[in-house]
């Protein structure tokens, strides 16, 4: 069985793995075909394995190449007559460390992948999206959209920038029935905290657990998708953490402020580049 006439659909950026992974689990169980898009072909297959046979595709994309979009979105669309009911548009990396001590090209390709793929992949997706009903862009941003962290500096001014588009595409996009929406997740178990952090024995999972930051199953992404697809509001803080910080950002500045402080160094050494 493949994909059938009516049948909604979901396009995942950084779907080998992750948050894209448990996303498109969850929108096939619910009968949506999921286009599985990322650089990691072994990756994308085995995300394809976990879906019901028949309900997905897989298309090779670096979202930094523009050229790329227009393929992978042209072979998606030759699959689905041209619909897309959600772009989840997800890939994303991480590193951390002082500004004055990262590379140049570790900011350039966090850059490039964070904010310029996204809106690449806004633009590349955007003809589908608006000829298909009720449809929804949908960006991961972050708990560190919210509130800047330190020694996350580069990583968080890109969250900002993912949640002003969801903002204003929100705005810009309803004359064209699409809604625009973010994902605001706290520390979620994936791809992105699990190496060893250097010079310790410890997991990223278990160093920020241990400094009292709150790491969330996998599991938790999918039902935050889907509500966030499906509701009205732009933002969706995914977990307590993300929700705790949103209201002590809005009420109580000076205290995130200073707890900001006493995790700096522990957020820094656990984001290593990994994608999610």
């Amino acid at each position: 069985m493949g994909y059938q006439s009516g049948q909604k659909t979901i396009f995942i950026t950084g779907g080998a793995s992750g948050l894209g992974r448990e996303v498109g689990r969850y929108f096939a169980d619910k009968g949506w075909f999921v286009g599985i898009a990322d650089v990691n072909e072994k990756g994308m297959a085995e995300t394809a394995t976990l879906l019901p046979e028949g309900q997905s595709s897989t298309h090779r994309l670096d979202v930094t190449d523009r050229a790329q979009w227009t393929k992978a979105v042209s072979e998606f669309a030759a699959i689905t007559g041209g619909t897309m009911t959600v772009l989840f548009n997800n890939a994303g990396i991480g590193e951390g460390g002082a500004i004055q001590d990262m590379e140049d090209a570790a900011i350039d390709r966090m850059i490039a992948i964070n904010l310029t793929g996204v809106i690449s992949g806004t633009r590349a997706c955007f003809d589908m999206l608006k000829n298909t009903p009720d449809s929804c862009v949908l960006y991961t941003a972050s708990a560190a959209g919210i509130y800047g962290v330190a020694d996350l500096s580069v990583y968080s001014a890109t969250k900002f920038a993912v949640r002003g588009l969801a903002e204003s595409h929100d705005i810009e996009f309803r004359k064209h029935d699409i809604k625009s929406r973010s994902l605001m997740p706290g520390f979620i178990d994936t791809n992105i905290i699990s190496n060893v952090v250097e010079g310790t024995n410890q997991s990223g999972k278990e160093r920020l657990e241990e400094s009292g930051v709150m790491v969330s199953p996998v599991a938790i992404i999918g039902p935050a998708a889907w509500a966030a697809v499906h509701g009205d509001k732009v933002h969706t803080p995914v977990n307590k953490m993300a929700k705790q910080l949103a209201f002590a950002a809005r009420w109580m500045p000076g205290r995130v402020r200073k707890q900001s402080v006493s995790l700096t160094s522990d957020l820094g050494e656990v984001l290593a580049g990994e994608e999610k």
